[in-house]
C-alpha cells in the first residue's frame, strides 16, 4: 500500500512492536525462559518497501519472505540505496527448485526445506557457490493435507542422510499450527520440540532453532520452545487486534 502518513504508520508499528515484544516476554517468563531466546521475524511479504523502511525506523531487524522474486526485489533495492545496515531477510515459503539461486546468497536462512529432494537440490547449488546454506527442515506435524514438509516419520529416516550433504548447514526444525485452535497450536509445537530432540540424539546435530508461532498462535509457540516466530498482519495491519495475554 502506499503510504499516505509514513509518520503515523511508523508511530503504529513502533507501538505495535513493543506490545508484541511484551507478549513475547510474558510467555517466556511463564515457561522459565529469557527473551532473549526468541528471534521475533517481521513477515513482510504482504507490504511494500516503504513499510518495510517504517519497521527498520520502528526497531524491527529481521524480515522474512514467502516468494524468492521479492525478497530478491526488496533486498537488491535496500542494498542499491545503502539503507538499514544488517539486515536479515529469511526465506519462509515454498522454494522451488528453479528459484534456489535467488535465495542463496541472499536469505540468512531458509526455513522451508520440505522435502529430501529439495535438500539435495539446495546442497548441489550452494555447495557451488562454495558457501554453505543455513536451512531449516519443515515438518508437517500436525498432518493436515494442506500443508507442506516431512511427516514425522518421515523426516527421521532422512535426517541422518540430509544432516550428511554439502552445501547446507542444518539449523533446526519448522511448522505451522492448525489456525484458529489454540490447543492444537500447542500440541503441535511440542511435537515439533519433541521430534527435533529424537533428530537431535539420532544425527548429533546442535538443531537449535524452532520456528514456530505466527500472528494468532505465537505465544502458544514460545511456551512450547520456538527461537523464531515469524510475525506479518500483528505487526503490519492496523486492523489486526493483539488480542490480551
Amino acid at each position: 500500500m502506499a503510504l499516505r502518513d509514513a509518520a503515523a504508520y511508523e508511530s503504529f508499528v513502533a507501538g505495535r512492536r513493543s506490545a508484541i515484544l511484551e507478549a513475547v516476554g510474558e510467555a517466556c517468563r511463564e515457561a522459565g525462559r529469557d527473551a532473549s531466546e526468541v528471534l521475533v521475524e517481521a513477515v513482510s511479504k504482504t507490504v511494500g518497501l516503504d513499510e518495510v523502511r517504517c519497521a527498520w525506523d520502528a526497531g524491527w531487524r529481521a524480515f522474512a519472505e514467502n516468494r524468492p522474486q521479492e525478497l530478491t526485489r526488496k533486498l537488491d533495492a535496500i542494498r542499491e540505496a545503502g539503507e538499514m545496515p544488517g539486515v536479515r531477510f529469511d526465506m519462509i515459503g515454498n522454494l522451488q527448485k528453479n528459484k534456489i539461486n535467488q535465495v542463496l546468497g541472499r536469505a540468512e536462512l531458509v526455513h522451508s526445506i520440505s522435502s529430501e529432494h529439495l535438500a539435495e537440490a539446495v546442497s548441489r547449488r550452494a555447495a557451488a557457490r562454495c558457501a554453505a546454506q543455513p536451512v531449516l527442515l519443515e515438518a508437517n506435524v500436525s498432518g493436515e493435507a494442506s500443508k507442506s514438509g516431512f511427516a514425522p516419520d518421515e523426516l527421521l529416516e532422512a535426517g541422518e542422510r540430509i544432516a550428511a550433504l554439502e552445501g547446507i548447514e542444518v539449523r533446526g526444525l519448522m511448522t505451522m499450527a492448525p489456525a484458529g485452535d489454540p490447543d492444537a497450536a500447542r500440541r503441535t509445537f511440542c511435537g515439533l520440540r519433541e521430534l527435533r530432540d529424537v533428530l537431535r540424539a539420532r544425527t548429533g546435530l546442535g538443531l537449535p532453532e524452532l520456528s514456530c508461532g505466527m500472528s494468532d498462535d505465537f505465544r502458544e509457540a514460545v511456551l512450547e520452545g520456538s527461537t523464531i516466530v515469524r510475525l506479518g498482519r500483528v505487526v503490519f495491519s492496523p486492523d489486526y487486534e493483539l488480542a490480551a495475554s
